[in-house]
């Protein structure tokens, strides 16, 4: 999975009305995620995704693991000065549009969850 990009839309995993099961299953997937021996190259951050990287996301530990064995962590600025969050950033680089493009135009596989 070395060449793929994961992207993150949305705060939390799917569409739903219940946040609960929204942050369930994001935490559940990078917990599983973590306990392969397969990283992504990178994951991305944009819209409602950039509070996943904020303070008070249920994942950052996640995150942080994630980041430490060397998966880049791309976070949209545009997103995080629109929802004025960009201060509450905890893991990731805050980049912007020409970031993500890299990193899906490096891909061979984009994933978005």
């Amino acid at each position: 999975m070395k060449d793929t990009v994961i992207q993150c839309t949305t705060f939390g995993m799917g569409h739903t009305n219940i946040h609960d099961l929204n942050m369930k299953l994001i935490k559940k997937y990078f917990d599983i995620l973590l306990q392969g021996s397969e990283y992504p190259a990178a994951i991305t951050f944009y819209t409602d995704g950039v509070q996943l990287v904020a303070e008070g996301s249920p994942i950052l530990e996640q995150l942080g693991q994630l980041e430490a064995k060397g998966i880049r962590l791309i976070v949209c600025s545009t997103c995080l000065d629109e929802m004025k969050i960009a201060d509450k950033v905890k893991v990731g680089i805050v980049g912007g549009m020409p970031d993500i493009i890299e990193a899906q135009m490096k891909a061979s596989k984009v994933i978005t969850i």
